[in-house]
């Protein structure tokens, strides 16, 4: 018999299926504060995702902040149709195809050709592992073997594989991995202009932070390889914002103790914070970056890891030792690629960068009745994403806030007591409007 409703999918995905970040028994108790609808989707478009029932929810975080253009992008479609009929995979080891070719040559336009060099994963945890890998080998490769330990701000989060959870400051990822995490150090105090003292502006507590880094960097620099950043916004911290000052003089830092600067850019990037890579804002270039989420439009599984000619060049050697030996099976995918292709085909043809700005505007207005309510804090927002954080000591407030925000046709899931939209940038301003609308209503629902 044809499985055609909700109830259907959900008893055989709660038998089958381990989700992601998810305690399993919170999606089997209907009816417990901390209860986790799951929730079947049987089709998107647009901004939309529908279910099996033909109920209907607008994704205002973009499915997990990968897609840029909607669901079901009939541009982004074409073209995957085009390459499945030419090329699906071929090894990237010995071998090379036209849309791995294309999307690194025009990725290196996008910095300038400041990073003239691109290799491929699928996620972006492996990007981090990549980055640090890199940055480790190429000291090791110049005879600096002792600059190997590395650096991320307080409250930073780069991926939860093991090599990414060392430069991830979330405890409820990290702690029960412990021994198996190489120690990596974070640097206080934090940019997070959420940490205001009386009188300072974001670019004071940017400054302050700053002061920090340089100290740590003074008594350390000699043995730190690589300081790694989410530029602008921390993501799994509550979407921390701070000032491009901290980039400004973290990359003056960097160069003075000569150590690597890695812009992780995985959910910042492709337009998120108002321009192309959030660090083009401090007007700076990393020695490294990472991308994924967004660079396929939310298609596909892509990563990619960008770096300086300097760290390309310190790799080129007849001993095989000294190349970077890292591989993953479906590195530089044609199909991913071609969907990156298509994806920034579409930033081109439609000026997106530029429209964001009018959407960023719109986000803004929809959610700035929230400033008034008693218990929003720092309603704050950079390009597409905005947030505030609730005073609340509500054990559930994230879980009941999400599931009052699907009851009422919503996809918003907030990290703790922070709620944040960033949604696709297909969204029009009634849609943007509707989702200003659920949060104010399913805060009340919540608190």
């Amino acid at each position: 018999m044809r499985t055609s409703s909700n109830e259907d999918w959900l008893a055989r995905s709660q038998a089958a299926v381990w989700h992601p970040c998810t305690q399993m028994q919170h999606h089997a108790r209907p009816g417990a504060p901390a209860y986790l609808p799951l929730v079947p989707i049987a089709r998107g478009e647009g901004a939309w995702l529908h279910d099996f029932d033909g109920n209907r929810y607008l994704d205002g975080i973009s499915s997990w902040w990968t897609n840029l253009f909607g669901h079901a992008n009939p541009r982004i479609n074409a073209a995957l149709r085009e390459q499945l009929d030419t090329l699906e995979h071929v090894m990237l080891a010995g071998f090379t195809h036209q849309p791995v070719v294309e999307l690194s040559e025009r990725l290196s336009v996008l910095t300038g050709g400041a990073l003239g060099h691109a290799f491929y994963a699928s996620d972006g945890a492996s990007a981090t592992e990549i980055a640090l890998k890199m940055s480790f080998h190429y000291w090791r490769n110049i005879g600096r073997p002792e600059k190997s330990e590395f650096l991320c701000l307080a409250g930073s989060y780069h991926g939860e594989t093991v090599g990414a959870l060392a430069v991830t400051d979330v405890a409820i990822f990290k702690d029960a991995y412990a021994p198996l995490v190489r120690a990596a150090a974070h640097v206080l105090p934090s940019p997070d202009f959420r940490q205001a003292e009386a009188g300072e502006t974001p670019a004071d507590v940017a400054r302050r932070a700053a002061a920090g880094l340089e100290n740590w960097l003074q008594q350390h620099g000699e043995r730190t390889a690589a300081l790694i950043v989410e530029p602008l916004v921390q993501g799994a911290a509550g979407m921390a914002m701070y000032d491009p000052e901290y980039l400004r003089l973290a990359r003056q830092l960097c160069d003075r103790y000569e150590v690597h600067l890695v812009c992780d850019e995985i959910a910042v990037g492709c337009g998120r914070t108002g321009t192309f890579f959030a660090h083009e804002q401090a007007d700076i270039r990393p020695d490294l970056m990472c991308l994924s989420k967004g660079i396929s439009g939310g298609y596909l599984p892509l990563s990619i890891v960008l770096c300086s000619d300097t760290i390309y060049a310190a790799f080129l050697d007849d001993s095989v030792a000294r190349a970077f030996l890292h591989s993953h099976s479906y590195t530089g995918n044609p199909l991913a690629c071609r969907a990156a292709l298509a994806t920034l085909d579409i930033f081109e043809q439609d000026d997106v960068i530029a429209a964001n700005r009018a959407k960023a505007q719109a986000i803004g207005a929809a959610l700035a009745p929230l400033a008034d309510h008693p218990q929003v804090k720092h309603l704050r927002q950079r390009g597409m994403i905005a947030a505030f954080d609730v005073a609340t000591d509500a054990p559930y407030f994230s879980r009941q806030f999400y599931r009052a925000a699907l009851d009422r046709g919503a996809l918003i899931r907030p990290i703790g007591n922070t709620v944040y939209v960033m949604p696709p940038y297909i969204v029009s301003d009634e849609e943007i409007a509707l989702l200003g609308q659920t949060i104010a209503a399913a805060l009340t629902a919540s608190l």
